[in-house]
């Protein structure tokens, strides 16, 4: 193999492939990059046997070939390379690098070690706008929680139907869903779970990136795929496997009647909780007194070690007055994913579960229970 680059594209190329890799004891081929050629463009190629990075980066091939080289080691060698056109030339099983006045080998392994990547992209597929994919991941993807016993809830369910996708998450204490609407029909009904991990790294990657992302799916695994805006030819593929298991019936704990409805400033209520939160001692427990007749919030905490707050906030009230306490890192989490500037509080009864809205955007929805004061 034989190729010249730009220093730029090959660093950020190797930026992103580089994410899941971690130092792998009893597979230390998973700490490398495939480097490959394919018709104009450079492949990089990463693993770590959940999750799979494939990047194209358009390039001059003069000899195709490939190798295997730490991809770490290599990102970092890269990076500190001047802005010019790097040379990167393949010789037995070595990668000699050429930039300016600097050459370098490393030395590599055989191809024929590094795991067999699967396909997906012939098979069924829909498309998804990749800002939409990525809002709709952020919104949810931190509620979820390492399960031993149950696996199926450590993941992101995504359900396809009709013009929709529904990504959940939960962790059985809080429950984040997000509604996305597609300008196509789906032909074919499909749920499945993804790993948070590599959920995050699709977000990640692809956050900023303008344009379609193709998802494939087969029973065990699933594969995201952005193209490039100048070609139809793929620019990143990530392939994950998914989680086996049934995910529970969520929408049986969303509640439909509610004893009170409160709209409330995003903001004001978010610094309200957050002031009280200090005050909340080792249970985190934080009070949310609904007064229907002052038509305001009242949020306070109390900690026999600290001392105590009180506050109140004007809203607007639709119900009956009534206290609730809740874990405030709950509450705390669910505002912050909410994108409006006002949100409504829906309380379905003291211990029940409750719900914010954004106010204006059916597509979301957190749900969050209470606990019992112990005061």
């Amino acid at each position: 193999m034989k190729i010249e680059i730009l220093k730029e594209n090959l660093k950020n190329g190797l930026n992103i492939v580089e994410r899941i890799i971690g130092k792998n004891l009893s597979l230390p081929i998973l700490d490398n990059v495939l480097i490959d050629t394919e018709e104009s463009f450079l492949v990089l190629i990463s693993t770590d046997l959940e999750t799979a990075i494939k990047l194209w980066v358009l390039t001059k091939i003069i000899k195709k070939g490939k190798v295997v080289v730490p991809a770490k080691f290599l990102s970092s060698f890269t990076a500190s390379l001047p802005n010019e056109k790097i040379t990167l030339e393949v010789k037995g099983q070595n990668l000699y690098i050429e930039c300016k006045n600097i050459k370098t080998q490393i030395q590599g392994y055989s191809p024929e070690e590094f795991p067999i990547i699967p396909e997906l992209s012939d098979g069924e597929n829909l498309e998804i706008d990749s800002q939409k994919l990525c809002q709709g991941l952020s919104q949810v993807i931190d509620i979820t929680s390492p399960s031993q016993t149950r696996p199926e809830i450590s993941g992101i369910y995504f359900s396809f139907s009709k013009n929709t996708i529904k990504i959940v998450a939960t962790d059985s204490f809080r429950l984040a869903e997000k509604n996305i609407t597609l300008t196509n029909l789906i032909k074919k009904e499909r749920v499945f779970i993804l790993p948070q991990k590599p959920a995050r790294e699709i977000m990640n990657i692809l956050e900023g990136k303008e344009g379609l992302v193709k998802i494939y799916f087969t029973n065990n695994q699933v594969m995201f795929e952005l193209g490039m805006q100048e070609t139809k030819h793929p620019q990143i593929q990530i392939t994950s496997r998914l989680i086996e298991g049934e995910y529970p019936n969520y929408q049986d704990i969303i509640p439909n009647k509610f004893k009170t409805r409160v709209t409330v400033k995003k903001d004001e209520f978010l610094n309200q909780v957050k002031t009280a939160s200090l005050f909340s001692g080792k249970i985190n427990e934080v009070k949310v007194f609904i007064n229907a007749g002052k038509n305001e919030v009242e949020v306070s905490a109390k900690s026999a070690d600290i001392g105590e707050n009180t506050s109140t906030i004007p809203v607007k009230i639709d119900g009956d007055s009534i206290e609730v306490s809740f874990n405030y890192k709950f509450l705390v989490d669910g505002m912050q994913k909410i994108k409006s500037s006002e949100l409504l509080f829906e309380i379905s009864e003291k211990e029940g579960p409750c719900i914010l809205r954004p106010v204006g955007d059916d597509s979301y929805l957190y749900v969050v229970m209470p606990i019992k004061s112990i005061n």
